[in-house]
């Protein structure tokens, strides 16, 4: 079956069809009834396409197969009958079908004698379905404030989105209706950008090759899939007959002119900084035709070096030093346009990302990693696209192609060879980090995509159907250091002969005693890559109802089969049929109703199987341990355990060897069998469902002028099987009284598990076995979360005003019982007691920008965004341990539910402050020549210099929403604040 579904995708891609169409809706005046039979005109200067239909019995015209581009005019030439009348410019989007209404004047009632713009006409409302989306425009993004022209900093602005709390550094850092910013699935022109091991961009898209940007938050076509979240789709530029383009150099000089703060912030990867932080950003664009009207072009390159200083501070070595590091982003991208003929056209677009963030040693405060144990992390990627689009009679379509790489070396040594140092003095304090970042981890992905789309056009159906097929071969090369990390103890000679030898900070693994005491020697024991193939599927079939000129109706149904939801089991999760159901009903030329509902079904993050693989054995013991589960009922009776278990990465540990002379991990593998480990996993021998929403949306749209709009939307998601870990050998619950806090030690919890453990050995059948886990985890898909919302919204552009602004307020909330793939509960597997706000939850919301026009060529933008605070988890205090009930999970600083809570209070019970912050940017074009301008530009982030505990992004373990103490108790540790008030200066010239 499925090899028939890939030969079929493969045989319907060879033809080539197009998705991009502009309905135009005519109304008489005076009846405000559809007029038929009319002849419509659709310009596009830029490209001179001159394109005509006729009006249906509904007043119709559909213009398909129309590329996205801005500049579009819709224009009706006088009759007998009627008097000419024009919209305004138009854009259109990827995947987009926009509407336009053109209300006609009878020429007894309005003798004219040239095209005009109506204000009655060009309704900007969505009057086709009811998807909820909000789209920004790269002349809007160029006015807002944006740090670093960095197109996700932008997202913050439109309803249902905020800033992410993230398990990671350089997690993504935009959340669509609060959910795990995980699972938001990114596009460019409709095409799949989404790192799969663990999710967000592949590459980073810059600014400068953004036509514009649009967040699908509920609600969307049946043509959009792979997320219960929400949909980011990226127009990029595109050429024209004319040829314009840009160059520019921006600097955040840094904490020389920002305002001041004891916290560290954050570069744009999402990695700490502090002193001497200073960024210097240059590129440029280009675009244009090589053929006049056939083939166009645009090529955008930007480079951003990042300065950053870390102290190296060890006074027992007499050591005290600055120790400067460069962050590097390279972004190129390229799109070729060809344009064969009326009705058939392709595009070739590439985009290459290069990016090395150093680690050069010390530390923000200070630290003891010398710079002979720098490495660097590198979040290279490349994507490869062919699109070719056309139509033919009452079909078009879109046949696309894609290729993409992503490389992620989380930790590429400067030195490769060399073992890890950590040298400890006579107090047992780390004197020196040296040589290798003591693990692996590279990930490689290479995936292809091919997808396939068509739409066939009935008068009053639009039905449009596709498919899609994503392959990623994923490779993982991780564990510990296959050279070893030693742990060694000086005496204070052996540390006064290294003070006094003058190294400094060029100390290396070669400049310690060879006699030195090695207190453990720790080694991989199987480095070697590992990994498996995706393979996602996915059709979809949508109609396009029009009832009547008031009324569409859109029935879809989409599907989507993940192969890795088959897990440990023999088969996947097949019953992914998704129903999509929405409606628009027009009540005037300027207003509707919409709503819907709608599932959407997730992807499967590759590291939630990377994980089972990487952190498993196949060792006997371990088999032992799995085989009593089946046996106690833990586990499924028809558990194959050659499907669950895999020879991952495991370590060996010594103690009585030679400073680097420790053996190698072959010569040590006789340790597997017999390894002891604290915490171990496997594939889910019932395989995974993958997660899933229902979407629920109702909402009204008005436009009250030309240039004024309000809409306002419900909005209802219902998360289904959401992943979270099971403890298959969880200690028993162990509910605390808080009145009467009585601590267990781990003995008592290893002594109530399934398999009880004792000193590192486990008793079954009456054998003691030693290669067993105190913990074996397995994902599960049971999860569940519920998101309500309203969000209002109105907008105003700049018309023949000198000023414009957008305005919108979101109140919602969103409860869960996990919150990320690795969120476990804080007793035994009781999930009942983890249902509560989730970390991403926003009750208040409310953004703002104003731009003000004062004279020609100058632009003040003010952006403000005040969020109420975000959920606080409140964990012990005072009682000697953060692991009250003594089950080993009881991590101060993890935010997944790891740790115990504060007796007596429920999970994120608690909230920080608001955030208020206001940014400022200012600009003045300056006209060198007719076509060409320089532009001077500052930009204000957090003017006010508020110190913001809450809503901004941040690693969740360096978060404030993690606190110890009641909630009662007030007690507040200030980990982290958002940005002080910083300063960023542009210089652009525009051709």
């Amino acid at each position: 079956m499925k090899q028939f579904f890939i030969w079929a995708l493969l045989c319907v891609s060879t033809i080539a069809l197009a998705q991009e169409d502009l309905t135009v809706s005519v109304t008489d005046f005076e009846t405000q009834k559809p007029v038929s039979g009319l002849t419509i005109k659709l310009f596009n200067t830029s490209r001179n396409i001159a394109l005509q239909q006729s009006t249906n019995v509904q007043g119709k015209a559909i213009f398909r197969n129309i590329p996205a581009l801005d500049g579009y005019q819709v224009v009706f030439e006088k009759t007998k009958d009627y008097s000419a009348e024009s919209s305004a410019i138009l854009s259109v989007r990827s995947n987009q079908n926009p509407n336009v209404t053109l209300v006609l004047r009878k020429n007894a009632t309005q003798e004219l004698q040239e095209v005009v713009v109506s204000s009655n006409s060009t309704s900007k409302i969505n009057r086709r379905d009811a998807e909820v989306s909000f789209e920004m425009k790269a002349a809007e993004i160029q006015e807002i404030p944006v740090e670093g022209r960095d197109i996700t900093r932008v997202l913050y602005r439109l309803p249902n989105v905020s800033q992410a709390t993230g398990f990671y550094p350089e997690a993504p850092n935009v959340s669509i209706n609060g959910a795990n910013s995980l699972f938001t699935s990114y596009l460019i022109d409709g095409l799949d950008n989404n790192e799969r091991f663990l999710g967000g961009q592949k590459f980073a898209i810059p600014s400068g090759f953004v036509k514009d940007i649009t967040v699908l938050t509920s609600n969307f076509s049946a043509e959009y899939g792979l997320t219960g979240s929400g949909v980011i789709d990226i127009t990029p530029r595109s050429g024209s007959n004319k040829a314009t383009g840009e160059a520019f150099f921006i600097t955040r000089p840094g904490p020389s002119i920002d305002g001041s703060s004891s916290f560290a912030q954050r570069d744009l990867s999402g990695n700490q900084v502090k002193d001497g932080f200073a960024r210097y950003q240059a590129g440029g664009g280009i675009g244009g035709a090589f053929v006049k009207d056939k083939t166009f072009y645009y090529f955008n390159f930007e480079h951003t070096t990042d300065v950053k200083d870390n102290l190296l501070n060890v006074p027992a070595l007499g050591v005290a030093e600055t120790v400067r590091g460069n962050n590097t982003f390279n972004y190129f991208s390229s799109k070729i346009d060809q344009s064969w003929n009326k009705n058939f056209r392709s595009s070739l677009r590439a985009n290459v990302g290069i990016i090395d963030i150093e680690r050069q040693g010390g530390g923000l405060e200070g630290g003891a990693a010398f710079p002979s144990s720098a490495n660097t992390q590198k979040r290279n990627s490349l994507l490869l696209a062919l699109k070719n689009s056309y139509n033919f009679g009452k079909i078009s379509g879109e046949t696309n192609v894609q290729y993409s790489r992503f490389n992620w070396d989380y930790a590429n040594p400067l030195h490769s060879n060399d073992p890890q140092v950590v040298v400890r003095g006579t107090n047992d304090e780390t004197l020196a980090i040296l040589g290798h970042p003591g693990y692996l981890f590279k990930a490689v992905e290479n995936t292809v995509q091919v997808q396939q789309k068509f739409k066939y056009y009935l008068n009053n159906h639009t039905i449009k159907s596709g498919l899609n097929f994503i392959r990623g071969d994923h490779e993982l090369f991780g564990g510990g250091n296959p050279n070893g990390n030693y742990t060694v103890k000086l005496t204070q000679p052996q540390i006064d002969v290294i003070r006094n030898s003058g190294i400094g900070s060029g100390l290396s693994i070669n400049d310690i005693p060879s006699n030195a005491t090695v207190v453990n020697y720790n080694v991989e024991l199987r480095p070697a890559s590992f990994g498996t193939h995706q393979d996602i599927y996915s059709a979809y079939i949508e109609d396009l109802w029009s009832l009547n000129d008031k009324l569409n109706i859109t029935l879809g149904l989409r599907y989507d089969y993940d192969n890795l939801s088959k897990g440990g089991s023999n088969k996947g999760d097949y019953n992914n049929l998704a129903p999509r159901f929405n409606f628009n009903y027009k009540l005037t030329n300027n207003s509707s109703i919409r709503g819907g509902y709608g599932i959407a079904y997730d992807k499967i993050n590759y590291a939630l199987y990377s994980d089972a693989l990487q952190q498993n054995t196949k060792s006997a013991d371990y088999r032992t341990e799995l085989q009593q589960f089946i046996y106690l009922g833990i586990l499924p009776a028809n558990t194959n355990l050659d499907a669950v278990t895999f020879n991952g990465n495991i370590s060996a540990n010594l103690s009585n060897v030679g400073y680097l002379q420790g053996p190698s991990g072959s010569q040590l593998q006789s340790q597997r069998e017999g390894a002891f480990s604290n915490e171990r996993r496997i594939l889910n021998p019932n395989g995974y469902n993958n997660p899933y929403s229902h979407q629920f949306s109702l909402g009204y749209q008005v436009q009250l002028d030309e240039n004024k709009l309000f809409f306002v939307d419900l909005v209802h998601n219902r998360g289904e099987n959401l992943f979270r870990l099971r403890n298959l050998n969880a200690a028993a619950e162990y509910p605390i009284d808080p009145n009467n806090v009585i601590i267990r030690t781990p003995a008592q919890a290893d002594a109530t598990r399934p398999i009880p453990i004792t000193n590192g050995t486990a008793t079954i059948n009456g054998n003691t076995v030693t290669g067993v886990a105190r913990n074996v985890v397995v994902s599960e898909t049971e999860g569940k979360s519920r998101y309500y919302a309203l969000s209002l919204n109105y907008q105003k552009a700049r018309g023949n005003d000198n000023y414009s602004y957008r305005l919108n307020y979101t109140l919602s909330s969103l409860k869960n019982d996990t919150e990320d793939i690795n969120f476990r509960a804080m007793d035994g597997n009781n999930y009942g007691n983890e249902w509560g706000y989730s970390i991403n939850d926003r009750t208040h919301n409310i953004n703002g920008i104003y731009s003000y026009y004062p004279f020609a060529g100058t632009t003040i933008t003010l952006a403000g965004l005040l969020q109420s605070g975000q959920p606080i988890n409140r964990i012990p205090l005072g009682f000697g341990t953060t692991d009250l009930n003594g089950d080993g999970s009881g991590f101060g600083d993890a935010y997944q539910g790891n740790s115990d809570r504060f007796p007596g209070e429920s999970r994120n019970n608690d909230r920080l402050p608001w955030s208020t912050t206001f940014d400022v940017g200012v600009q003045h074009q300056f006209k060198v020549s007719r076509n060409n301008k320089i532009e001077l530009r500052a930009d204000i982030f957090n003017v006010f210099n508020a110190e913001n505990l809450s809503g901004y992004s941040n690693n969740a373990t360096q978060s404030n929403q993690i606190q110890g103490g009641s909630v009662a108790s007030g007690l507040f540790t200030q980990r982290n604040a958002s940005p002080p008030r910083q300063f960023q200066f542009g210089v652009r010239y525009l051709f």
